[in-house]
């Protein structure tokens, strides 16, 4: 896809390289644990932290505004990224406020708790940041076969569609605790309008003539390969519906296509659908 080479972000906070360490316990991580705890299954300890309610959180460093030096490409192309998103949304969504993207590694303060990579990429509504340790795009390439910058711009997208979200008051909708998750659960509709969201901005970046033949099959592949479906399958061999937290494979790939296709944050009521 294009993007703009050498572009620095004044959203984007570059803490790689940082270290913190491990604290007390704080209650506000539960809400961003429980939305990832299920997402991937990488590590069975978040999980388990999760439901006793050990959290801990990192308090070795307040949470930084600075920026940060740096101007390698990876951190242009979220930057660049970041931006275009966020201005596409800005015409859609009044008083829009743009959120930060907080660039970390291994592990990181955040408003909502402990910050850990093995999470993948996450929003935290509390300090209306997103943190990703860009560790998560090998990942997301060569151990879910969805390689491709459209497919790391489609992560982005995801996230800042949860800001989106916080901001329309959405996120209210969806219940603490495990009563939010199951095939058709308010997590797992939380998690398709995200994926609609990023269709949206595809559409948005399309109609610019940002992408190019097979970006689009790109984010597409990637929505497909984390979904709960293949992950669960992955991972233990068996699927259990019951505690889908994100959709299927086929749910967020069709839920991404609709975004793109309508164009508009209106047609990713999945609130409100019937069917997913």
């Amino acid at each position: 896809m294009r993007w703009d080479r050498g572009h620095q972000s004044e959203d984007v906070i570059d803490e790689r390289g940082r270290r913190s360490a491990a604290g007390g316990v704080n209650p506000n991580a539960l809400f961003l644990l429980f939305r990832f705890a299920s997402r991937f299954g990488w590590k069975g300890m978040v999980i388990a932290t999760l439901l006793t309610g050990g959290v801990l959180y990192l308090q070795s460093q307040p949470l930084s505004t600075d920026t940060g030096p740096g101007d390698d490409e990876a951190r242009q192309f979220v930057g660049s990224i970041l931006d275009d998103v966020q201005t596409t949304f800005a015409e859609q969504v009044p008083g829009y406020r743009r959120a930060k993207l907080v660039l970390f590694t291994g592990a990181t303060t955040t408003g909502c708790g402990y910050g850990d990579a093995a999470t993948g990429p996450f929003y935290c509504p509390l300090d209306e940041r997103v943190y990703i340790d860009l560790l998560f795009y090998d990942e997301l390439s060569k151990r879910f076969g969805a390689p491709g910058d459209f497919a790391e711009a489609y992560v982005i997208a995801h996230e800042i569609g949860h800001h989106v979200q916080h901001q329309l008051g959405t996120d209210d909708k969806v219940p603490k605790g495990r009563t939010a998750l199951g095939a058709s659960g308010a997590s797992v509709r939380l998690e398709l309008q995200a994926d609609c969201y990023a269709g949206v901005w595809a559409a948005s970046a399309a109609r610019r003539n940002l992408l190019d033949v097979g970006d689009l099959d790109e984010g597409l592949t990637a929505a497909a390969a984390i979904g709960d479906d293949r992950l669960q399958r992955q991972q233990a061999g068996t699927v259990s519906p019951e505690s889908f937290s994100h959709g299927t494979s086929a749910q967020r790939s069709r839920w991404l296509r609709k975004g793109f296709d309508a164009g508009t944050i209106d047609a990713c009521d999945t609130f409100a659908a019937a069917e997913l």
